[in-house]
C-alpha cells in the first residue's frame, strides 16, 4: 500500500494524459497559511517595507476584507510600495520567505495530489491570485511548470508600482483556465481544481471535478449543496490537542525509559546494557505515542553486517527516535557541539558515548571523530547524517565526506538507511509531532575495503544517487 493511497486512488484509476487539467490555488490549498503574510514579514525584516508602508498595507488589507474595496485595487494598493524596485530583489525575496517560512508548511497531502497527477501525465498548473514572486518558489519545489498568478506592471526589470489586469481573482481565475484549455486542448470536463475559498467559485463551476481543499465556511457549505467532496488536511497548520499531548508524551517517555535502562545497567553491572535498553525502550515508547506508523523494508540489512557506520537521511529531529527504534542495541552516534549543553539531552548523550563535534572548525570536527572510529573497532555500529544538516524540504542536500572516511578508517561496511515521509511527521523547526506513517528502506551494506581516498568522491555520489533513487520511488 503506498502512502496517501486513498487520497489519490481517484486521480490513480481516472483518465490519464495531459488532456486532464489538474489546478491548485496556492493559500491553504498547497500549503497552511499565506504566502502574503510570509511575504510580508520578510520585506519588514529586511526594511525594504517601513511602517508607514505597513500601516498603508493594512488599511487596504482591511477595507477588502470587509468588502470596501475590489480586489485589484487592494492589490494596487499593497503593490505601489514596490516602485522603482528592481523585480529581482522581489525575486529573491520570495525565494527567501519560502525557505524560511512556507517550504516545511506544505501539506504532505497536497504534495501527494500533485505528484498522483504528474505520474498519470496530467496538466498540472498553480492558478493564483497571488503574484509569481510568492508562487514560483512553491512551484520549483513541487516541479509544477505552468503558474498563472495576478501580474505587476514591470519595465525593463523595474517594478511601475501599477497591477496588470485582469488580475487572477475570482472570474479572472475561470479566464485564466480557459487559457490553458485553448493552449493545452483541456478537457475541462475530466478536469480537476482544488482551492479553500469560495471567491474561486467561478473555476469551481467551470471544471467537471471541483474539489474543496480545507474550505472557508462560505465554501463547505456550497460544497455540501453540490455534493462536491470535501477534503480537510489537519497536518500543517494549527495543532491539535491530541497533537500537543502526543508530543509531550515523548518527552515523558524518557522517564520510564531511563528507570529500565538504569536497572539493567545494574543487574547485569553492564553501561552498555543500560544504553541499550534506554534506547530501544524510548524508541518504542517514543514512535508510539507520537503516533508513528514505521515500515520497514529491507529490516534484514539492520543485522547482517555489525558493526557498520548507518547513514540516514536528516530531515527532522525525529530520526533519532527512529533510528533508536530500528537498531536496538549497541551504537553510537555523531551530534554536533552544541547537543552536549542541552540540559536534558546533552547528559544522556554523554552517557551513551555520543561523538560531539565543533563543525564550524575542521581540524577540530576531525580530531574529535578519533573516540568513534575506536568505537567501531570494538564493535559498536556508528549512526551519521552524511547531509550533517536538516532540510526543510524532502530534497536530498549534499553529502559530506565525515561518515565514509570513518567507515573507511575502520574497515567496516555503510548501511545506507533511507526514511521517506519523516516531513510529515516533524518538519525542520516545528515543535509539534504530528501522527503519520514514515517508511524507512534500508539498503544492503556497501563494503569500503576497497575504497580509496582517490574513488572517495566517485563511491559517495553512487551511494547519494541510491538515496535520491529511493525518495523519488513509488
Amino acid at each position: 500500500m503506498t502512502l496517501h493511497e486513498q487520497l489519490t486512488q481517484e486521480i490513480r484509476t481516472g483518465p490519464s494524459g495531459p488532456n486532464v487539467g489538474a489546478f491548485f490555488d496556492l493559500d491553504q490549498t498547497l500549503f497552511a497559511g499565506f504566502s502574503a503574510t510570509a511575504f510580508t514579514r520578510d520585506q519588514i525584516a529586511s526594511g525594504r517595507m517601513s511602517p508607514k508602508d505597513l500601516a498603508d498595507s493594512l488599511r487596504a488589507t482591511l477595507s477588502f476584507a470587509l468588502g470596501r474595496t475590489g480586489f485589484s485595487a487592494f492589490i494596487s494598493a499593497t503593490s505601489a510600495v514596490y516602485r522603482g524596485m528592481d523585480e529581482s530583489v522581489l525575486e529573491e525575496a520570495g525565494q527567501h520567505a519560502f525557505d524560511k517560512h512556507l517550504a516545511t508548511q506544505i501539506y504532505p497531502e497536497s504534495r501527494a495530489l500533485v505528484k498522483a497527477h504528474q505520474e498519470r501525465g496530467h496538466t498540472v498548473a498553480i492558478i493564483t491570485s497571488a503574484t509569481r514572486y510568492q508562487a514560483d518558489p512553491v512551484a520549483r519545489e513541487l516541479g509544477i511548470e505552468r503558474v498563472l498568478y495576478t501580474k505587476l506592471g514591470v519595465k525593463d526589470g523595474i517594478l511601475t508600482g501599477e497591477v496588470v489586469r485582469p488580475t487572477c481573482h475570482g472570474e479572472g481565475k475561470a479566464t485564466a483556465a480557459r487559457s490553458l484549455t485553448s493552449e493545452y486542448d483541456l478537457d475541462l470536463e475530466e478536469s480537476y481544481f482544488y482551492s479553500d475559498s469560495h471567491d474561486d467559485l467561478p473555476l469551481f463551476e467551470l471544471v467537471g471535478r471541483p474539489r474543496p481543499l480545507n474550505p472557508t465556511r462560505q465554501l463547505a457549505q456550497i460544497a455540501k449543496e453540490r455534493r462536491w467532496p470535501v477534503r480537510r488536511f489537519t497536518s500543517r497548520g494549527m495543532p491539535t490537542l491530541g497533537d500537543v499531548v502526543r508530543t509531550g508524551l515523548i518527552y515523558g517517555a524518557l522517564v520510564p525509559s531511563v528507570a529500565f535502562g538504569v536497572a539493567a545497567g545494574l543487574l547485569n553491572r553492564s553501561k552498555r546494557e543500560a544504553v541499550n535498553v534506554m534506547g530501544s525502550v524510548w524508541g518504542d515508547l517514543a514512535a508510539s505515542a507520537a503516533g508513528i506508523d514505521l515500515r520497514v523494508d529491507g529490516e534484514e540489512h539492520l543485522w547482517s553486517h555489525r558493526p557498520a557506520v548507518f547513514t540516514f537521511n536528516h530531515q527532522s529531529g525525529l530520526e533519532l527516535v527512529l533510528m533508536l527504534k530500528l537498531l536496538r542495541k549497541d551504537f553510537t552516534g555523531i551530534g554536533k557541539q552544541e547537543l552536549r549543553h542541552n540540559p536534558i539531552f546533552g547528559p544522556l548523550f554523554s552517557a551513551a558515548g555520543v561523538v560531539f563535534v565543533d563543525r564550524s572548525n575542521t581540524a577540530k570536527a576531525i580530531e574529535a571523530l578519533a573516540p568513534a572510529v575506536e568505537a567501531l573497532r570494538h564493535g559498536r555500529s556508528l549512526i551519521i547524517a552524511p547531509e550533517g544538516t536538516r532540510s526543510t524540504t524532502p530534497t536530498l542536500g549534499p553529502f559530506k565526506k565525515g561518515a565514509f572516511r570513518l567507515a573507511m578508517q575502520a574497515r567496516v561496511p555503510i548501511v545506507p538507511v533511507v526514511f521517506r515521509n519523516v516531513l510529515d511527521a516533524l518538519p525542520k523547526g516545528a515543535a509539534i509531532v504530528r501522527p503519520a506513517v514514515i517508511e524507512s528502506v534500508v539498503l544492503p551494506p556497501v563494503d569500503t575495503s576497497d575504497w580509496t581516498l582517490d574513488t572517495l568522491d566517485e563511491e559517495i555520489r553512487r551511494l547519494r544517487d541510491r538515496y535520491i533513487e529511493v525518495l523519488e520511488g513509488p
